[in-house]
């Protein structure tokens, strides 16, 4: 066998350390620069299998350098095999016929760049190449040596030529003979194999120029896809074995006639024909059948003279233990390393070292393969012809199992569809037994030229089953984020099925799964609508905050718009439609309504761009990315899609590529479900369909880009009334817990509670309504356990930081206290004792410890006056925040004047404008929460009895501050707070309103002392006419034990309630033998509008009469005519102590309104007409006073006059005092 000796033989290369290994070993050619025509996870799997190999032999991993191409695409997504190689050469883009298939270009970059492969092709030769590279000749070659094979369209044909080293290869009439040429040909050959069959490029790979076709009408469609995929590719038709196993001989041959088998692999699991899982070694096989199977794989390569490493590709149907010849690839596949694990040998650097022209028996891990000593040179029997070799070397085993999962960017959910872009985190973790190659990391992608594989993940274990439990543990942890959709999760799903762990799928098992729509697994359902929505309003909130920022870095006024806390969310969910209300409660909290039913969540940011979703205790990392018509959704690393409803008026481009050519023509008919199109995606060709009945019009050309959703054409609808929408949601949310645990303790249930009304006063949405929220408030802060609570939290952080001493004397106060039957917190004390330590140690220390212990101060602090103040102190703060937030806005013009009176004071803070303005835009809600805090507080010291210093400096600060329009009710109700604190005490007042009372209803007599009398109006003018609150202290005095100050108290009350009419008379009755008790007589008031007397002027109207209450007061003020007497109205009250004595003396009182029937001589009482400005001797005032000429006859007739005629209504109040214990 004639050796490929390269020009940098051992002889002519300088020394180094791989020379002479390449000596010692019996090479011949020196190879330490080698280019690396290919690109993605082969080119990385290369560069670190030979640095591993060479770390080992030589010390130095980068013993060997690597020269790799790189194409404008793959220069832009930060390809991995770039960043490891030592060199790379920058080659055209596009499709591999203008870099890594350029035969030429890849010659011209070996000799710029001094490769030394430039000199020896790492590979087998040329004349093997052709014999058993092309599945064409592979499989002509196959049947002269009588090996096994599926029909095909070169069945019978056998015909081989020797060559002058002996070696078989194909005549070109042979090999014409067995390619189908065009497609009616290609059918007729298809018609007599008998369908289904396969349509197969001879330079085809990798899923691409290859289909397999069922029926004869899809065959034409399939035969011009597999053309289009391989241009200028030869095609051949077999028949589609559909019940078999795909199974793998592993070849390594060497340039002096040697060749062995490295076991086989299981690559049955496909997609597309395309592998998806391998497996080493071969366990559905009979032992012996795949014997056979490794020697004719032996004796193939023998043939043609194979040298390097080879892949031998069979059908096996375990139904029958029978194998056939698939095709030989004449490369190492990226699967190698589950060979490589069973087996011991590093097929790449065996690869290397068969190119150096070492020997197989001198290669170290094969000898360790055969049980010889590694370090030997001794020949090794590799076919056991001899007897004795069995006694010297040991038979190969494979050692372990192995199971290969690729990892691909392919949507599983959509037929395994291809997509590019980048990649924007990825998270693997590598164990003893699981480990794994990528192509790109996270700063890299996918471009729209590359191969969709972009990881390979390996496990071992001892036998097949620890191997897929190891996967699937790894599969469920690693973490994989970009623009496309992945196969983990898919992957997941097909290795816990079954089927798999019996092991007895086939080739068609995975197709047969996609075409069930078998799915990867999914979040729960109702887990996945509120992560979904939580998201999806995160997502909104934060896109308007950063257009919000925009605005503002442009010096433009944003629109509030941008700021606000509620947000509509809908989606579709396996095919129903949910509708979410999202209200934002908190910098990271929100509520989600659904239906009347609601559930909270908090939602934190990731780093990585992801969102920390909590609800009902329990963490999920949730990850967003839009997609065409749909969010894709990641939770806890199980995906699913948030729909939109689709048009199915617009075809579009499911995903960046290219549009090859139409189905349909434009203005056809086309029926659902039949495709109209074919694009080109990362070397694929995917047919696009409809999804209903219609005309098409295309509004693109053939050849043209096409990016994700683009618009291809217009679907003219049949009938649109059959298109279906998705069906509303009709249910309610579970019922769910808090996000997070709080915490039941009172510090904890204060801390939560202040969080929830702090938020409200940062403009967001409250949960809780603000007075229940006060309420838990007020109770927690007055508990006494709270300030024990908080300094154990803080002593139980810090304990490990403080003195032994110093922690040891604040544990002793606090037991103190515990201890004491007030048990009150010692919060002085415990500052003592800290300030003492402070004081008793270096001035050096005292500093560092002072820093430790502020935490702790703090808490102190704040509790040093007692409970009641800490209270203070609280609300304080929460009405301090309210004003920082409005301060600014109360001072300015408007709102965009204050919007950049904000950006002037925060110009380096841009976080604090976004949530000084976010409190803005909520000002309305916040103003009824400080509302609700001011009627819950107490501003009045309980010790002092007046206005709290603290309390009064703020209620001050609204008053003169919160002059905008905004804040307006804010410091009105402040102003009155302010009004109402300066009152004197209940008492005081109780005692001032008693002196007034009191001297109303005595007099001096000279000779006589003081004795009682009729209340002096003039007396108790200032409580009649005062603007301040009265009744509080007035109702008492209506059953004070003197019964003229008992009186006076209902004259005060009366005159009060009917100061908007004219008290025509007032009389008091003071019989001894009754309570004393009051009569008067009112009509309607003048007023500034026009009227007298209740005449309704020329510019007054009656709905101007707000406070008429009587249907006899109408009457009186819209009848210009009327006679005042004819409107005159009577009342009369009095005060009882029980409810005996009312119906004792209750005629008595009815008596005084019966129209005046009594003697108005009445010595035992006086009358006072404040209306009139006189005193009368009898009972009722006279009505002339009412007349215009001032005259009146005082006998009383125009009472009985009045009586005569009816037109009104008396009053009858009646004060009844009921003891505390009367029900």
């Amino acid at each position: 066998m004639t050796r490929k000796v390269g020009g940098n033989s051992v002889e002519a290369a300088t020394n180094s350390k791989v020379r002479d290994f390449v000596k010692d070993h019996g090479g011949h050619t020196v190879i330490t620069r080698v280019l690396i025509a290919n690109n993605g996870i082969a080119a990385v799997k290369e560069i670190r299998s030979v640095r591993q190999w060479a770390y080992a032999t030589f010390g130095d991993e980068r013993a060997i350098e690597f020269v790799v191409m790189a194409t404008p695409e793959d220069l832009k997504v930060n390809a991995e095999y770039i960043r490891m190689a030592d060199q790379y050469v920058e080659v055209p883009g596009g499709t591999n016929n203008n870099n890594y298939a350029n035969v030429e270009l890849i010659v011209d970059v070996a000799e710029r760049t001094g490769a030394h492969s430039k000199i020896v092709f790492i590979g087998p030769p040329g004349s093997a190449m052709r014999s058993l590279g092309d599945k064409i000749s592979s499989t002509i070659v196959a049947q002269h040596a009588k090996v096994p094979t599926m029909p095909w369209s070169g069945d019978g044909i056998t015909d081989t030529s020797v060559n002058e080293l002996g070696h078989l290869e194909v005549p070109d009439d042979a090999y014409h003979a067995a390619t189908t040429h065009n497609m009616d040909e290609g059918l007729k050959q298809a018609t007599r194999i008998g369908f289904p069959v396969m349509i197969k490029a001879s330079e085809g790979g990798g899923g691409k120029g290859i289909r397999m076709v069922g029926k004869e009408a899809d065959f034409a469609s399939a035969f011009y896809q597999c053309q289009a995929e391989v241009p200028g590719s030869p095609i051949f038709i077999m028949k589609l074995a559909g019940e078999s196993r795909h199974l793998e001989v592993q070849v390594l041959a060497d340039q002096y006639g040697n060749a062995i088998s490295l076991f086989g692999r299981d690559c049955s699991v496909q997609r597309r024909h395309q592998k998806i899982i391998e497996e080493a070694p071969v366990t559905i096989a009979k032992p012996d059948t795949f014997e056979q199977m490794e020697k004719a794989a032996v004796r193939l390569a023998n043939l043609v003279g194979y040298v390097s490493a080879g892949t031998v590709e069979y059908l096996y149907t375990p139904a029958d233990d029978k194998f056939y010849f698939l095709e030989l690839n004449p490369r190492l596949q990226v699967e190698h390393p589950t060979t490589e694990m069973v087996s011991g040998v590093n097929l790449p650097a065996a690869q290397l070292l068969v190119a150096m022209g070492i020997p197989l028996h001198n290669i170290r891990e094969i000898r360790l393969l055969y049980g010889l000593d590694p370090k030997g040179t001794s020949p090794i029997d590799f076919e056991f012809s001899s007897p004795q070799s069995s006694e010297v070397q040991r038979k190969p085993r494979p050692k372990g199992h192995v199971i290969a999962v690729r990892i691909t960017a392919e949507n599983p959910e959509a037929g395994f569809k291809p997509s590019s872009g980048m990649m924007h985190s990825l998270n693997f973790r590598s164990s003893t037994n699981v480990w794994g190659y990528f192509s790109v990391s996270a700063s890299g992608g996918l471009h729209e030229f590359a191969d969709s594989q972009f990881g390979h993940i390996f496990a071992y274990g001892g036998n097949r089953e620890q191997a897929r439990q190891a996967m699937v543990v790894a599969l469920k942890e690693i973490s994989i984020r970009g623009d496309f959709r992945t196969t983990v999760e898919y992957l997941v799903r097909l290795l816990e099925m079954n089927d798999f762990r019996s092991n007895v799928f086939t080739t068609a098992w995975l197709d047969r799964l996609i075409s069930a729509h078998l799915t990867a697994e999914r979040p729960d359902p109702e887990l996945a609508v509120i992560c979904g929505a939580a998201c999806m309003a995160e997502t909104e909130c934060s896109q308007l905050l950063a257009d919000f920022k925009t605005a503002m870095d442009r010096g433009q006024a944003p629109s509030r718009e941008l700021l606000r806390t509620t947000f509509q969310i809908e989606f579709i969910y396996e095919g129903v439609r949910y509708r979410f209300i999202a209200n934002r409660t908190g910098p990271k909290g929100w509520v989600l309504f659904l239906n009347g039913s609601k559930v909270s969540v908090d939602v934190h940011p990731l780093s990585d761009g992801g969102l920390l979703v909590l609800f009902d205790g329990k963490s999920h990392a949730c990850y967003t990315k839009p997609e065409v018509g749909a969010t894709r959704l990641l939770v806890d690393e199980r995906t699913c899609l948030l729909e939109e409803e689709v048009d199915p008026t617009q075809l579009r481009s499911p995903s960046p590529g290219k549009l090859v050519r139409f189905l349909a023509d434009s203005g056809e008919h086309v029926k659902s479900g039949e495709a109209y199109a074919e694009i080109e995606v990362m070397k694929m060709y995917m047919q696009l369909t409809t999804s209903e009945d219609g005309v098409v019009q295309f509004v693109k050309q053939p050849g043209a880009a096409l990016s994700a959703g683009e618009v291809i054409g217009v679907l003219t609808l049949d009938d649109p009334s059959r298109v279906k929408h998705a069906k509303p949601f009709e249910g309610q949310l579970s019922a769910y817990g808090p996000p997070q645990a709080y915490g039941t303790k009172t510090h904890q249930l204060l801390r939560r509670s202040l969080t929830l009304l702090t938020n409200a006063l940062d403009g967001y949405d409250s949960p809780v309504p603000t007075t229940q929220l006060l309420e838990q408030i007020t109770e927690l802060l007055r508990k006494p356990d709270l300030p024990f609570l908080e300094i154990g939290e803080v002593l139980s952080a810090l304990n490990s930081r403080l003195p032994a001493k110093l922690s040891a004397a604040l544990q002793d106060e606090l037991s103190k206290a515990h201890k004491l039957s007030t048990g009150g917190f010692p919060a002085n004390e415990m500052l003592s004792v800290v300030d003492n330590f402070l004081g008793d140690i270096a001035p050096a220390d005292a500093v560092t410890l002072s820093s430790t212990v502020a935490p702790i101060r703090a808490v102190l602090e704040s509790y040093k006056e007692g409970l009641v103040m800490h209270e203070r102190d609280v609300f304080i703060s929460l009405l301090q925040r309210y004003m920082d937030a409005e301060e600014i806005f109360a001072k300015a013009a408007n709102e965009e004047e204050g919007f950049f009176a904000l950006r002037d004071k925060h110009r380096a803070e841009p976080e604090t404008i976004v949530q000084t303005m976010i409190s803005h835009a909520g000002v309305g809600m916040k103003n009824k929460t400080v509302l609700s805090i001011l009627d819950a507080i107490h501003p009045v010291s309980a010790q002092s009895g007046s206005l709290d210093p603290k309390y009064e400096e703020m209620l001050k600060a609204y008053t003169a501050t919160l002059t905008g329009r905004a804040t307006a009710k804010v410091a009105l109700k402040a102003r009155e707070m302010l009004l109402q604190c300066q009152v004197p005490s209940l008492d005081e007042r109780k005692r001032q309103m008693e002196h007034i009372l009191r001297s109303s209803v005595t007099e001096t007599v000279y000779g006589s002392g003081e004795q009682y009398r009729t209340p002096s109006y003039e007396a108790i003018k200032d409580l009649v006419v005062t603007n301040y609150y009265v009744a509080d202290v007035l109702q008492s005095f209506l059953y004070h034990a003197n019964p003229y100050i008992r009186l006076a108290a209902l004259a005060v009350y009366v005159r009060r309630a009917y100061h908007m009419y004219n008290l025509v008379d007032f009389d008091y009755v003071t019989d001894d033998e009754s309570p004393f008790m009051v009569h008067w007589r009112f009509i309607l008031q003048d007023d500034s509008s026009g009227m007298f007397a209740g005449h309704i002027g020329s510019n007054s109207s009656v709905s101007d009469l707000k406070r008429i209450m009587s249907v006899s007061d109408l009457n009186f003020a819209v009848d210009k005519d009327a006679d005042p007497q004819q409107y005159l109205r009577q009342g009369a009250m009095a005060a009882f102590d029980t409810f005996g004595q009312m119906e004792e003396h209750f005629d008595g009182l009815l008596g005084l309104i019966g129209g005046g029937a009594r003697d108005g001589s009445d010595a035992g009482s006086r009358a006072e007409s404040p209306a009139l400005g006189m005193r009368a001797t009898s009972r009722f005032a006279p009505m002339s006073a009412l007349n215009s000429n001032g005259n009146g006859n005082g006998n009383g007739s125009s009472s009985a006059n009045a009586s005569r005629n009816p037109r009104y209504g008396h009053v009858l109040n009646i004060a009844l005092q009921i003891p505390q214990d009367d029900p």
